[in-house]
């Protein structure tokens, strides 16, 4: 029995043996940093195609993998152009080894734009005809009368309420368009987007009507935001080419 028990002891043994070693004695845990547009990437898939290993990027963009000399790195990640890398000396070297990644390009067809056509968010139908723009003088106004009791009760029997909230759905999405307009420059539209530029206004509405985007600039996630409206585009510019 002690036999057989210190057999089963050395066999465990020459396994780990085994699994150390196979990281190879020129193998080296690589620490990296995923970027694209000077943004840190979370959730890039990192994958040795040597040792079959993987990892993923965290939300500062930094990942830990063992390779050595002459490994192959897959990085990919949706809307990111898949990057190939061989891992070379200077790679095992570095403190930490700078990825850049690249957001897949937009195939769009020519689109052509009647300058006797005036567009607007209403006649492209992204919001009624005739919806009252509200000033903020008016939002304070309605703010102000829309407390409890009493006046909560005419407020409600007057339909003040229903006004009131059709308001703050229009109030925060002009919040949205805020952001927008803060996150990405008016070139951002016309020469990453190809949006042309008598639609770029129409073109954010569109944007701001889409639940996944809005959350992606409540959480102050430029990254996603990037990849969420890279799709955006595409599908806008789609609709209005086929319109023209």
């Amino acid at each position: 029995m002690l036999v057989k028990t210190n057999s089963i002891f050395i066999f465990f043994v020459i396994l780990l043996v085994q699994v150390v070693s196979g990281q190879g004695v020129d193998s080296k845990r690589i620490h990296g940093k995923i970027s694209f547009d000077s943004v840190s990437v979370e959730g890039v898939n990192i994958v040795n195609l040597t040792t079959e290993r993987s990892t993923a990027s965290d939300k500062d963009g930094l990942f830990f993998l063992f390779a050595k000399e002459g490994d192959v790195l897959v990085f990919s990640a949706v809307n990111l152009v898949t990057l190939r890398k061989r891992v070379d000396k200077n790679d095992l070297s570095a403190d930490v080894v700078s990825i850049q990644m690249t957001a897949e390009s937009i195939e769009l067809k020519e689109v052509v734009i009647d300058e006797n056509t005036q567009i607007s968010a209403e006649n492209l139908g992204i919001i009624p005809f005739g919806q009252k723009k509200y000033t903020a003088a008016e939002r304070k106004f309605y703010t102000a009368t829309s407390g409890g009791g009493i006046d909560g009760l005419l407020n409600s029997i007057s339909g003040r309420k229903a006004m009131l909230k059709k308001e703050i759905a229009v109030e925060y999405k002009e919040q949205m368009l805020m952001r927008l307009d803060y996150l990405f420059l008016p070139e951002y539209y016309t020469e990453t987007l190809n949006i042309p530029h008598e639609y770029v206004r129409g073109f954010q509405y569109y944007c701001v009507e889409d639940s996944d985007l809005v959350a992606s600039l409540n959480s102050r996630n430029k990254t996603l935001s990037q990849f969420l409206i890279i799709t955006l585009a595409k599908k806008y510019n789609k609709t209005i080419a086929n319109e023209n």
